[in-house]
């Protein structure tokens, strides 16, 4: 049989892509090397509970066509995301915000907190900031830093954060107002019953293969497809000619617990250097659940390594260039297309990623 297309990886940009190419008489086949589609926005259910396997995913954006494109594959619900952090036995809002200010200094208008921060900025005399300690303390000044910056993001990169390039945080929002709600975006939510039945929608007209290594594949079948779109690693794809590119990855240790509420939030950061894990996700809160148990994810950052999952890329001055080098070969190809996170080794949040494979979709 011939197709169009052949789509490796069944996440959400492949996905998206299947679904637009089906609606153009195109022909498609999708495989992917794990045993379900979905990619990282995949939820499983455990205790009738939707589980988001690979780490909480809040849908979140500004764009009215992508947010009236996404609803037609679910409804959503009316969540939004108020993450709570924890230092020591000391509980704050995230982002920062007048709850966090009048909690950390017993204060109450925004001009007192303007001016605690400021005090604090001014006596650090920091001009040019050399590195991610500095530049954070030059932005939000001692306390906020030391309690809420400093340990999460060592234990999120794994060093120092005087070793770590100033760049990596170019600003640290500060909201005057007394709002928990972390993003700015119009839109938000969290699909009822979880993302696989977004997914599920979206490749109903291809057909799909799970279980199966790309290069193993490609092997007996190269001449079946018109074209292919690869949303693996871009360097995996080029057998890492030029080296790896780096990411950091998140080993998750998930627990069912037989109570109906365990931390009363879906995102608790913990913040100290000293706890081990990052976060603890309490999945049913997502979707409001009622049920008599619940599920949690402790999530550990650690190094990528070949054989782990890469989640962040680490666009810093090397990997960066590592990059081109690949994308320079990417560049030359002429029936193969790159696209998504890994494609393209960039972080994208999901209406992005959306957004990218519409692009395409007319590009082709």
């Amino acid at each position: 049989m011939k197709y169009d297309y052949l789509i490796v990886g069944a996440g959400l940009f492949g996905a998206t892509f299947a679904y637009e190419m089906n609606k153009r008489g195109k022909k498609c086949k999708i495989i992917d090397k794990r045993s379900h589609i979905g990619g990282n926005i995949y939820c499983e259910k455990v205790e009738d509970i939707n589980v988001h396997k690979y780490g909480a995913h809040i849908f979140h954006t500004s764009n009215k066509e992508i947010w009236d494109y996404v609803n037609q594959f679910a409804e959503f619900n009316n969540y939004i995301n108020s993450p709570v952090a924890i230092y020591k036995d000391e509980v704050y809002n995230m982002p920062f915000n007048m709850n966090t200010f009048s909690k950390m200094w017993n204060i109450k208008t925004p001009a007192e907190a303007k001016a605690k921060i400021s005090e604090q900025i001014a006596s650090l005399r920091i001009t040019e900031p050399k590195n991610l300690e500095e530049q954070a303390l030059s932005l939000v000044g001692t306390d906020v830093y030391t309690k809420l910056v400093k340990g999460y993001t060592e234990k999120q990169w794994g060093r120092s954060c005087n070793e770590l390039p100033s760049f990596i945080i170019k600003r640290l929002p500060l909201r005057f107002t007394y709002d928990n709600n972390y993003f700015n975006d119009r839109y938000q939510g969290i699909p009822i019953g979880g993302y696989t039945p977004i997914i599920e929608k979206m490749v109903e007209g291809s057909e799909v293969e799970l279980g199966v290594e790309y290069k193993d594949f490609i092997k007996t079948t190269t001449d079946t497809f018109d074209k292919i779109l690869y949303t693996g690693m871009i360097d995996e794809y080029y057998d890492f000619k030029f080296g790896n590119l780096e990411y950091r990855t998140v080993r998750f240790e998930n627990e069912v617990l037989d109570t109906d509420n365990y931390q009363g939030n879906a995102v608790v950061n913990y913040t100290e250097r000293e706890v081990p894990y990052t976060r603890i996700i309490e999945h049913k809160h997502f979707e409001f659940g009622k049920q008599p148990k619940t599920v949690i994810s402790r999530e550990y950052p650690t190094e990528w390594k070949p054989g782990l999952e890469p989640y962040y890329p680490i666009n810093d001055e090397r990997n960066s260039t590592l990059y081109a080098k690949y994308k320079a070969l990417a560049d030359q190809e002429g029936n193969v297309i790159f696209g998504g996170r890994l494609g393209h080794y960039k972080y994208y949040d999901m209406d992005k990623v959306i957004a990218e494979a519409l692009a395409l979709v007319e590009k082709q």
